[in-house]
């Protein structure tokens, strides 16, 4: 026989469960992370130790704990190639510390899984398109696309957006370099969609966490400034 502190237990349980899954979400958050040949393994690691940090940040856990009303959804993946994408962390609402904690653990440990590939953002951004689909309903749609170059295969940015759903998403940018005025170029000109779309620029790899702190922390609160504001 169930004793009676355990059946309301499981109810509570439940009822928590509930209320959490009607909860408004102001934010659905997919970070799409270029792995590409250009890309060596220490600037793999750069990146990929700098995102953990930057969600685990002070000014990060704020924007996403305590800004809003409403709580955040997250999503992240890695690509390169044409068919080369790989789902680090599915999606997982942030309702809590230990949920952020949690994920930037799970992206600290994760193996990359492509080395040799090109950078076919299209093919990224139709990609990240149908995991946007998969999202949590959300009042906003964000797609953070972070690299290092240009796209050098297949059909380019603009191409993505007219042939997939990216009604009522915006995508912001993440530009990792330090002298090619191109790569800057070619994110602000293809890349970046969206009204309130902006441009992040990080000085090299080792300048990533900084980067990527600054930019979860506008898009999660909303903030709208100069996008060559640095």
């Amino acid at each position: 026989m169930i004793s009676h502190s355990a059946l309301f237990g499981a109810v509570g349980l439940s009822l928590s469960c509930a209320g959490a899954a009607e909860a408004a979400c102001r934010i659905a958050l997919l970070l799409a992370v270029d792995v590409s040949s250009s890309v060596s393994d220490a600037e793999y690691t750069l990146q990929q130790k700098g995102l953990a940090r930057a969600l685990i940040s002070e000014d990060v856990m704020h924007a996403i704990l305590e800004t809003q009303a409403g709580h955040v959804a997250f999503s992240m993946f890695e690509w390169s190639g044409r068919y080369q994408q790989n789902i680090v962390v599915d999606w997982t609402i942030f309702d809590s510390q230990e949920d952020v904690f949690a994920v930037a653990q799970q992206i600290a440990n994760s193996k990359r899984q492509y080395f040799e590939f090109p950078t076919a953002m299209g093919f990224s951004l139709g990609y990240g398109a149908g995991l946007l689909k998969q999202a949590p309903p959300c009042d906003r749609r964000v797609m953070d696309v972070s690299g290092d170059g240009i796209n050098n295969d297949g059909f380019g940015p603009q191409t993505a957006y007219r042939h997939f759903p990216f009604q009522d998403v915006t995508v912001n940018g993440l530009v990792i370099s330090e002298s090619d005025p191109n790569v800057q170029l070619f994110y602000q000109t293809e890349v970046l969609k969206g009204r309130q779309a902006f441009l992040e620029i990080a000085n090299g790899f080792e300048d990533f966490e900084r980067a990527m702190t600054r930019k979860l922390t506008r898009e999660l609160e909303g903030l709208i400034l100069s996008s060559i504001d640095r």
